[in-house]
């Protein structure tokens, strides 16, 4: 079918779901999008509430370097993106060791001198990582065409490509280890905190492949985005509607109508039903597999690895508390530094010159940490006293934790609310409110956009290589890829 043809419908209005939206209707597809808020971003929105625009969760303006996946997204499609670099990305926190992230590491090496070596290669896979994504990533592997796309690529890599496999199957703790870092806990605390927010999980786990290019962030540079992080997604709905394509709102799909392998169409909560001819879901697998009514197959729902959710504190506070701080961003390992639950939070709050963000005299806080889904639905189901003792035990947490590194924290709240993983299923629809993507434990075991229906596809953090502006954007054109292969398959056949 010719793409002035091609009806795609996206379910989502996300930062994967959007991007892919406006890159299709810049090709001339007709291009639907049905987001269930009245605004777009989903876990990267920022929404307002009693005179203050919080972004919803931790999410950091990257990938907008000088030939990085946002600055070629934004060129493409005609985007001036209204970013500028920040000196330093976020700083790190943990008892009395605080680190500042900016675009080198002087600080970190002269606090852990002997983890040079260690960040020399990760530097040189990075920058191997960065050339080899160039153009489009075709992984995982979906067919001849893809091995001889990735031969090409790496045959050109050489001999750094060669190298790259040795990492392919190791922990970052091994890497760790063959640099004899292993045994230093506070640069392992270090690494794992790194991780944790990048690639949802830690040393001991985490695939060193995937982890050499999430620790390259704070050097390819941190952007503030001003607005808010949402304002990547509105720009991008508009260029969805510049290049002919619809972003509708309060739209909510309830359910996905197929026969065998192929999607014919979708329903919505207010009664509307939409033919389409390729879909794309921006949803994790479980809330896609809802609503097709194949939640049991298990090649739509890998559970491998457990998820995270996120617990969040939303605070208009005094920014006199933070006016020391060098960035916007800080990550604070609390005292007994375990990780996650509360013990570990990401705190972002908004620029004091940008208005609108907050009332006069106030920031706006976003206060965030990992946390199992499971113990929210549970407290949940005993009742609304449960419930609440739950949220209020971890709002009590956090603030604890940010007050050993600003012991003024709670005298600078001048309002607070909290979302929970239930909060974030209600208004984000993804299943228990599964946020920031899975854990990146293999090179060999992720997922990529395709699904069980030949004409259906997904988009965002659940596919490789997973969460961040430019890991989202970097799957959508895989997401395409794939879309585009398949209609030139269904072209030729007879």
């Amino acid at each position: 079918m010719e793409l002035h043809n091609l009806n795609v419908v996206v379910i989502g209005a996300g930062v994967g779901g959007l991007a892919a939206a406006a890159l299709l209707a810049r090709k001339g597809a007709i291009v639907t999008v049905l987001e269930a808020q009245d605004y777009p971003g989903g876990c990267a929105a920022t929404f307002a509430r009693e005179g203050y625009r919080f972004d919803a969760g931790a999410t950091i303006g990257c990938g907008f370097h000088d030939g990085g996946p946002m600055d070629i997204l934004g060129k493409e499609l005609g985007i001036i993106w209204p970013v500028s670099p920040e000196t330093v990305a976020w700083q790190y926190r943990h008892n009395s060791l605080h680190l500042d992230l900016p675009s080198q590491r002087l600080g970190i090496l002269e606090r852990f001198p002997s983890s040079a070596p260690f960040w020399k290669e990760q530097a040189d896979l990075a920058k191997l990582l960065w050339h080899l994504a160039e153009g489009g990533l075709s992984w995982p592997v979906k067919g001849a065409r893809d091995l001889a796309r990735l031969a090409r690529k790496g045959i050109a890599g050489l001999p750094g490509s060669a190298h790259l496999l040795t990492f392919s199957t190791k922990t970052v703790f091994e890497w760790l280890a063959s640099h004899g870092l292993d045994s230093d806990s506070d640069f392992v605390r270090f690494i794992d905190a790194q991780l944790l927010v990048s690639v949802q999980t830690t040393s001991r786990y985490a695939n060193a492949v995937n982890a050499a290019i999430a620790l390259d962030l704070p050097l390819t540079g941190a952007y503030r985005v001003k607005g808010g992080i949402g304002t990547i997604a509105e720009l991008l709905a508009g260029a969805v509607e510049d290049n002919g394509g619809a972003v509708l709102y309060r739209k909510k799909v309830i359910r996905i109508d197929s026969v065998r392998r192929q999607v014919f169409g979708l329903e919505t909560s207010d009664g509307s039903a939409l033919a389409a001819d390729f879909v794309l879901a921006n949803l994790p697998p479980e809330s896609l597999a809802l609503l097709t009514g194949l939640e049991n197959k298990p090649d739509i729902i890998i559970s491998e690895s457990k998820h995270w959710s996120a617990f969040v504190l939303y605070l208009g506070m005094d920014p006199e508390l933070f006016s020391t701080l060098p960035t916007h961003h800080v990550q604070i390992v609390g005292a007994s530094g375990e990780l996650a639950e509360g013990n570990t939070i990401f705190v972002s709050f908004s620029p004091g010159d940008e208005p609108g963000r907050a009332p006069e005299g106030l920031c706006a806080v976003t206060i965030s940490t990992h946390t199992r889904p499971e113990q929210w639905f549970q407290a949940k189901e005993k009742g609304n006293a449960a419930y609440k003792e739950l949220k209020s035990a971890f709002s009590e947490h956090l603030l604890d934790v940010l007050s050993e590194q600003f012991p003024q924290a709670r005298a600078a709240i001048r309002s607070i609310t909290a979302a929970t993983p239930v909060t974030w299923e209600h208004y984000t629809g993804r299943f228990q409110g599964l946020v920031g993507g899975y854990p990146q434990t293999s090179l060999f075991k992720v997922r990529g956009p395709a699904t069980s229906f030949d004409n259906l596809f997904l988009v965002g953090d659940s596919i490789f290589p997973g969460q961040s502006l430019p890991g989202v954007v970097t799957g959508a054109r895989r997401a395409i890829e794939l879309l585009l292969q398949r209609n030139e398959k269904t072209v030729r056949e007879p």
